[in-house]
C-alpha cells in the first residue's frame, strides 16, 4: 500500500482492498485455508464446513427493497452458498452509535428474522455494543454451512470452454442505494436476496457447477477479473449479453456510472461445464430470484488471468478490477 493512513478507498472493493486484505491481513493470518481467498473457507470438522464472516454499513440503513438487516442476513448466507455450502447458523453483533431510534432499530431486527427464516437459517449467538456518535449503527456477522463430502465449488476449479451465466441484471443495488441517498425519484430496488434456492437446484440437479460467487462490492468486472486471476484462465464476456435493467442505464447515463462496476447484493456467476450450461441456464430461470439468468461468455486457456469484453461495435476491451474509490460508496 501506497498510503500510510486507511482511507475511503480501502473499502471500495478494488485494488486498494486487494492491497489492504493481502499486506495487513492475509500475512499475518496465513494459512492453507485462507490464502484459497474464497468467499467462505471450507474446513474439516464433524463433517465439511464453510464459515464466513463479515460486517455491514449502509447508508441510508434503510432503502427500497431491503435494509441492513435483510442485507446482513444475505450477504453471510450468499458467501456460504458460493462454496456449496448449506447455510445452517449465523451470529450476529450490533455496534449501536448512541441516538440510534429504537424503532428503526426493531425493524431492522424484525427483517433479520424474516429474512433467516427465508434462507433457512438460524441466529444463534449475538453481542450488542453502544458508543459514543451521532446515530449510526453497524452489524457484523459470522456463518456456518455444511458442505456434503463430494462438493468442492472454488474459483480455482474453472476450465477451458466452460460458460458464464450471471443470475440476473447488474448494478441494482447500487442504483437503489445511491438514487435513494442522493434523493433521486426512481423505481430502482434494491436485488438484495439469498440465493439458496438457486444453489440448491444447481446441485440437486447434479450439474457439473465449477465456480460461484457473488456480484458485491466492486460488480461484475472486479468478480471476473479475481476469478480468472485464481484460475489462471481467460473470461471471454459478451457485452450485449449482460443483463441490465433499462431504469439502471438510464440511472448510470445520468451520474457517468459504469454497470460492469456496479455492485448486487442477489445475484451470482455460476461458471458450469458446458455440456451442462443449457440445463443450468434452466435450472437458474426457474428457481426464485434467478428468472433474468443470461450466459455472457465463455472460459479459455490462451491469456492467463485476462477478461476481455467483446464491446457492441465489436471490439474488445480489458477488464480489470475496480481501480480506486471508482464509485460513490454504498456501504
Amino acid at each position: 500500500m501506497q498510503q500510510d493512513i486507511i482511507t475511503m478507498v480501502h473499502g471500495s472493493g478494488g485494488s486498494a482492498t486487494s492491497d489492504l486484505i493481502q499486506e495487513v491481513f492475509a500475512s499475518e493470518f496465513k494459512n492453507d485455508t485462507l490464502d484459497q481467498m474464497e468467499d467462505s473457507a471450507v474446513v474439516t470438522g464433524g463433517s465439511k464446513i464453510a464459515v464466513t464472516t463479515d460486517s455491514f454499513v449502509v447508508t441510508p440503513p434503510e432503502y427500497k427493497g431491503g435494509d441492513i438487516g435483510r442485507l446482513c442476513i444475505c450477504g453471510t448466507v450468499n458467501d456460504l452458498l458460493m462454496r456449496g455450502a448449506v447455510p445452517k447458523y449465523i451470529t450476529c453483533g450490533f455496534i449501536l452509535e448512541e441516538g440510534v431510534k429504537l424503532d428503526l432499530l426493531k425493524r431492522v431486527v424484525h427483517s433479520m428474522a424474516e429474512t433467516a427464516r427465508e434462507a433457512g437459517v438460524q441466529i444463534v449467538a449475538g453481542d450488542t455494543k453502544v458508543v459514543n456518535g451521532s446515530g449510526e449503527f453497524y452489524i457484523n456477522t459470522a456463518g456456518v454451512g455444511i458442505v456434503a463430502d463430494d462438493v468442492d465449488i472454488k474459483a480455482s476449479n474453472a476450465c477451458d470452454d466452460d460458460v458464464i451465466i450471471v443470475s440476473g441484471t447488474m448494478g441494482d443495488h447500487h442504483a437503489a442505494i445511491l438514487s435513494e441517498r442522493m434523493e433521486i425519484d426512481t423505481n430502482v430496488t434494491s436485488d438484495n436476496a439469498p440465493l439458496v434456492d438457486i444453489v440448491r437446484n444447481l446441485l440437486s440437479n447434479n450439474i457439473k457447477v465449477h465456480t460461484l460467487r457473488d456480484v458485491t462490492r466492486g460488480g461484475l468486472g472486479t468478480v471476473l477479473k479475481e476469478l480468472a486471476k485464481a484460475s489462471g484462465k481467460t473470461f471471454y464476456i459478451e457485452d450485449e449479453a449482460i443483463p441490465v435493467k433499462k431504469v439502471v442505464i438510464d440511472f448510470c447515463g445520468l451520474l457517468g456510472l459504469d454497470p460492469i462496476y456496479m455492485g448486487n447484493e442477489g445475484k451470482l456467476v455460476a461458471i458450469v461445464a458446458k455440456d451442462d450450461a443449457d440445463k443450468a441456464l434452466d435450472v437458474i430461470r426457474n428457481s426464485k430470484y434467478g428468472e433474468d439468468a443470461t450466459v455472457i461468455g465463455e472460459v479459455k486457456n490462451d491469456n492467463p488471468g485476462e477478461v476481455i469484453l467483446k464491446t457492441r461495435i465489436g471490439g474488445k476491451r480489458s477488464i480489470d478490477i475496480l481501480q480506486g474509490e471508482g464509485l460513490p460508496r454504498i456501504c
